[in-house]
């Protein structure tokens, strides 16, 4: 447990961290997702429901573990960084494709 006491930023960058982050963490993971099952010849429709059905466990995990997690910068890279690099992976994944 953190000896930092609980203060009303820190409060509030957690739950921005949990929902927001969390958000662009699974934006990230839904487009890689879809691409790259796509780019492994599974029909799109299929793609897009295997992916979102994902996406709620993976939302769940992310925004309890931004909750339980001691570092929040550690929370905001993760959530952030890795959506945003999984979503240029998927990017860069389907340029390729194309």
């Amino acid at each position: 447990m953190s000896s930092m006491p609980l203060t009303v930023p820190r409060v509030a960058s957690r739950v921005l961290a949990s929902l927001l982050g969390g958000w662009l963490f699974v934006w990230g993971f839904v487009s890689l997702g879809i691409t790259g099952l796509v780019s492994l010849h599974m029909p799109y429709d299929e793609a897009y429901k295997l992916a979102m059905l994902l996406a709620f466990i993976v939302f769940l995990v992310a925004f309890c573990w931004a909750f339980a997690a001691a570092n929040l910068l550690r929370v905001w890279a993760v959530l952030a960084g890795g959506g945003a690099v999984m979503t240029a992976a998927a990017w860069w994944l389907r340029n390729a494709l194309l």
